[in-house]
């Protein structure tokens, strides 16, 4: 008998709408997408900014900061970082449901990983948004070093370099960080969230 069998789903009485009613908003998850260097911790980052100015319950799950707990007992192969982004969306579900606007920063260069995180949550709550560069962009900005690293062999399966990424099909919003400034792409997000009423115009 699988010890799972035992385990129950324990049904809470304060529920996510009670949640998002106190807050005056609802919540989602906001997914941040693309290269590294296409600036997704910094948009997100901005964008939880300007909805805290808001009044907005929110909080960002960045790629860097949840390898140092929550993944900090993985790797960088693509079993590890198909397990990272499973933990991840797992994470952000909580959040939601706690009532938060949760926004996710990571590259998770793989499409099947990031449908089944949409999965997990009902329609409409999972807003995936592509920042997107090219890569030439992308190495110029390069902040921490890691595109020079992976050009000299230093790092294995680097996305872009000898690891894929596959951009999303249908997100819910493209925005060209390669093309726009910060304010323009914020604005895109803000605008994106008014009008699937996840906060109030």
């Amino acid at each position: 008998m699988s010890e799972l069998q035992n385990v129950v789903w324990h049904n809470a009485t304060v529920k996510r709408a009670h949640r998002e009613k106190l807050n005056g908003h609802r919540s989602c998850i906001v997914w941040f997408t693309g290269l590294s260097g296409a600036g997704k911790s910094t948009l997100a980052h901005a964008v939880e900014e300007a909805l805290h100015h808001k009044g907005c319950r929110t909080f960002v799950l960045d790629g860097d900061n949840v390898r140092h707990g929550l993944s900090a007992d993985l790797g960088f192969s693509e079993t590890h970082r198909k397990e990272n982004i499973r933990r991840i969306a797992e994470a952000a579900k909580l959040m939601m449901e706690a009532g938060v606007i949760t926004l996710t920063a990571f590259i998770s260069p793989f499409a099947a990983e990031r449908n089944a995180a949409r999965r997990l949550v009902p329609h409409g709550d999972f807003l995936e948004i592509y920042c997107k560069a090219d890569l030439a962009t992308c190495e110029t900005r390069d902040p921490k070093g890691l595109y020079k690293k992976a050009r000299a062999g230093e790092i294995q399966n680097y996305t872009g370099i000898d690891s894929p990424y596959e951009p999303p099909s249908n997100p819910e919003l493209i925005v060209d960080t390669q093309a726009q400034d910060l304010n323009s792409c914020m604005d895109h997000i803000l605008g994106l969230l008014i009008l699937r009423g996840i906060i109030p115009s």
